[in-house]
Parts: C-alpha cells; sequence; structure tokens
C-alpha cells in the first residue's frame, strides 16, 4: 500500500533483510509476481469473457435467491445478534478502545514507528473492517461507538428535527465519508503523524455525532463511511437477513443481490473503486516522475479526483450504454448494477492490503502491548516483538493479488448478468456487453497499476 503503510513502516525496513517494496507499499512490487506480468493481464480478461459466455449458455434465467430465502440461525443466535445490551456493551468496549488510541496519539510517543494510533486506524481497523465484515456481516454497525454517544446525548439534544430528510440523502453522505477518510489515508504527507490521526478522529465523531442529532440514530447507516463500508462488505457475507429480518445463512450472491439499490450506492463504490486505483497509480514511475512529482497535497488531491473521475466516466457509460440497449429506464441504472461491482471493489482491496494486514499488522499488536511506551510495561508480553517480515512470502502475495482481482471481476460479471436478468428478462444477453467490456478493463488496468506496469 502506498501511503500509510509505507511512512509507519520506514523504520523497520532499515533493518529489515526484505524487499523494501514488499513493506512500503503494503503489497508485492511488479518484480514479485512469479508469472509474466502480460500472462496475468490477458489471463484475467479472458476469465471474464469466457464466463461471460458461459453464463450466456447455461444461465438464461435468474437463479439466486431473493430476500426471503435463507436458513435461519438457532432463535438463541438471533436473540443474541438482535439484543440491545449485546450492542450497547460492544460499543462501549469499542469506545474504550477508541479512547485508547486517541490518547496514545497524544500521550505516547512521537515517533511514528513507535505509536499506536497510526497502525490502528490505518492497518488493524481500516483493513481489518474488510475479513470482520466478510466473516460477520455489517459488524461496524453493531460496534460502532458513535451510535452510543449519539444515544447518550440524545436527552440533551431533543428529538432529531431532521429526520424526515434522511431518506433523500440516501449514501451520499456516506461516499463523502470515505473521500474524505481514503483523501487522508493517502494524499496529506503528514497522515501518519499521531496529533493528525488524534485530530482527524475527533473531527470525525464530532461531525458525525452531530450529524446523528439533527437527523436521527439511522444516520450512521447512511453517512458513518466505515459502516456505509461494512455495510456493503457484509453483503458478501455468508450471514443476511430475511425480509422478515431473521438472520440467516445463505450464498453470498444472494445477499449481495438483495442490497438496495439507494441514491449515493453506486458513488461510494466508485470512490472505493478510484481511490484504490490511485493508490496503484502513485507507484508508478510515470506518477513519480511525471504528475506526481512535486509530491504535495494539490497534486495528491487532483490525482486522486482524477481517478474516481476515470473509473466513475467508464462505469457510467457501460451501464447507460447497457441499458440503453435493454430499454431499462436511463435515471437509476448505475445504482441498479452497483452492488454488482461490490465483487471488484473487494477484489481490488484484497489484492492493494492483504500483505499490509498481514505484516505490518502485526504492529498494532506489539505496539498495544505498552501503548504509552512506558517503562516496565509489557501487559501482552509481545512488547519486545519484531514483525515477521517473511509470515507471508512474495509468491503467496502475487498470486493472492491476480486471484483476487480476477475473482472479483468474475463475480461481477455473474451478479451483472443477474441483475440484467431480473430486470430486462426478454433483453438480449449480448446488451449486457458493453458493462462487460468495462469490467475487463477494470482488472487488465487494476492488475497493471498494482504491479507497477
Amino acid at each position: 500500500m502506498e501511503g500509510p503503510a509505507a511512512d509507519i513502516a520506514a523504520a523497520d525496513v532499515a533493518a529489515a533483510d526484505v524487499p523494501v517494496d514488499l513493506l512500503a507499499h503494503g503489497v508485492g512490487s511488479r518484480t514479485d509476481l512469479p508469472l509474466p506480468l502480460g500472462l496475468a493481464l490477458y489471463g484475467a480478461g479472458a476469465a471474464i469473457l469466457v464466463g461471460f459466455v458461459v453464463l450466456l449458455l447455461f444461465w438464461r434465467s435468474p437463479k439466486l435467491g431473493d430476500g426471503r430465502s435463507g436458513r435461519p440461525l438457532p432463535g438463541q443466535l438471533q436473540r443474541v445478534a438482535d439484543s440491545p445490551a449485546v450492542r450497547r456493551g460492544l460499543q462501549a468496549v469499542a469506545l474504550a478502545v477508541a479512547g485508547l488510541v486517541v490518547a496514545a496519539a497524544l500521550l505516547g510517543p512521537e515517533d511514528t514507528s513507535r505509536n499506536l494510533a497510526p497502525w490502528a486506524l490505518y492497518v488493524t481497523f481500516w483493513v481489518g473492517l474488510v475479513p470482520a465484515s466478510l466473516l460477520l456481516g455489517p459488524v461496524w454497525r453493531v460496534l460502532n461507538p458513535l451510535r452510543l454517544l449519539s444515544r447518550l446525548l440524545r436527552p440533551l439534544a431533543g428529538p432529531p428535527r431532521g429526520a424526515d430528510r434522511l431518506p433523500g440523502l440516501g449514501l451520499w453522505p456516506g461516499a463523502v465519508s470515505l473521500l474524505a477518510f481514503v483523501w487522508l489515508e493517502l494524499v496529506p504527507a503528514g497522515r501518519t503523524d499521531p496529533v493528525v490521526v488524534a485530530a482527524w478522529l475527533a473531527g470525525y465523531a464530532v461531525v458525525q455525532v452531530g450529524a446523528s442529532l439533527w437527523f436521527g440514530e439511522e444516520w450512521f447507516a447512511a453517512g458513518d463511511g466505515f459502516e456505509v463500508y461494512s455495510t456493503l462488505l457484509g453483503r458478501l457475507s455468508v450471514l443476511g437477513r430475511r425480509d422478515d429480518r431473521r438472520v440467516v445463512l445463505r450464498s453470498p450472491l444472494t445477499n449481495a443481490m438483495t442490497t438496495p439499490a439507494r441514491p449515493g450506492l453506486a458513488a461510494v463504490v466508485l470512490v472505493l473503486l478510484g481511490s484504490t486505483a490511485f493508490d496503484g497509480l502513485t507507484r508508478t514511475v510515470w506518477w513519480q516522475s511525471g504528475p506526481g512529482a512535486a509530491d504535495d497535497v494539490l497534486s495528491g488531491t487532483l490525482g486522486l479526483l482524477a481517478s474516481i473521475a476515470l473509473v466513475s466516466a467508464l462505469y457510467l457509460a457501460g451501464t447507460r450504454l447497457s441499458g440503453r440497449l435493454s430499454r431499462l429506464p436511463l435515471g437509476p441504472q448505475p445504482r441498479l448494477f452497483a452492488a454488482t461491482v461490490v465483487p471488484i471493489a473487494l477484489g481490488y482491496t484484497v489484492a492493494h492490503y492483504f500483505s499490509l494486514l498481514v505484516l505490518d499488522g502485526q504492529t498494532t499488536w506489539i505496539l498495544a502491548s505498552n501503548p504509552f511506551a512506558a517503562a516496565g510495561v509489557d501487559l501482552f508480553g509481545t512488547y519486545g516483538n519484531v514483525v515477521d517480515l517473511r509470515a507471508v512470502s512474495a509468491d503467496l502475495i502475487a498470486y493472492v493479488q491476480v486471484g483476487a482481482v480476477a475473482t472479483g471481476h468474475v463475480l461481477g460479471v455473474l451478479l451483472a448478468h443477474e441483475r440484467a436478468l431480473r430486470l430486462a428478462p426478454r433483453a438480449p444477453a449480448s446488451d449486457q456487453l458493453p458493462l462487460v467490456v468495462v469490467m475487463v478493463l477494470f482488472t487488465v488496468g487494476g492488475l497493471g497499476l498494482l504491479f507497477g506496469f
């Protein structure tokens, strides 16, 4: 990963006998790929096209379940999942952990490599939210400590005055929140300064809790970027909810198809895709010697916005053209197909951050044993440990990267095909080709940027 991982790991790299790119970017460099890059690009693109042909031949009617499908969990587990006491207890624990992180940022070592806060935010929380949501569903909705703060402050603020306006906002506030975080993660030079981390977390909490007091607690499901992100990833979990609110086990693909096509859903997905593309772009020689040579906030901000704009333009063109060929309503096409892009966004995320979590994530647990660097303190007996930089091999990292991107796109094509069959069952399957072409471009471009092509 370019950005925080490169900054907060610099001190460790100097002392380690490992390739610098591996740790600095949180992913393997182009030279780590154990097969020719061209073969990986053509192979991944061909996998999508072959998968689409197979769907045309053998997937001619909707096959995935709907919001009524799934095997219910035992009643006791259902009660625990819905228990207000359990949720408030977990939120209290999360609030205590967040308070510890902020305190460590302000009172702990000034040296970034020895301060818990940047590692906890950029690595363990942001990246760890992915596997947690895939395993447990929208886990941050349950753990979100800002919901607890909002509930505690509600008696002082009175009834939410803007609650009736919240549905009209859709997920646009969540897209803006995510954009604010990925900008912090990828652009400012001082992003890993512990004081910057503390200030951002405090400011984010004030904005989110303030908005929830105006719009009501449901604000978090629409406006908290982390909760929106976790909920979206949770749509690819085996855990879901039926229309009757029962927690059930069912196919992740069925879960994805039950994603409500709310306004702003496409914006959330495109922010995730575009920011990951920019992360890869900043590692290329073209960027470092050209538009990003100044390495300042302006060039970084423009580059991030341009990457999101380019990805958005391709996606909008693909969905609009496919929709026009199928004679679908013009307005909602981008958000109707947005859920089908979630596996693609997940594939890029896994490809970029897998090794970051496995390697750099070890530092969080080492520093958590002594968050304030006090003499003689070692709570978990890990403070003297060093990061095992050979926990995963370069070959494994590269295989995970290529596999995650290719698998994400194949699943995206499958979901798009299923969605098209439901929306326009009589339309020729070839009408989906423009969107498939866009997915192939995403695959080839994503892998190229991932390996510095």
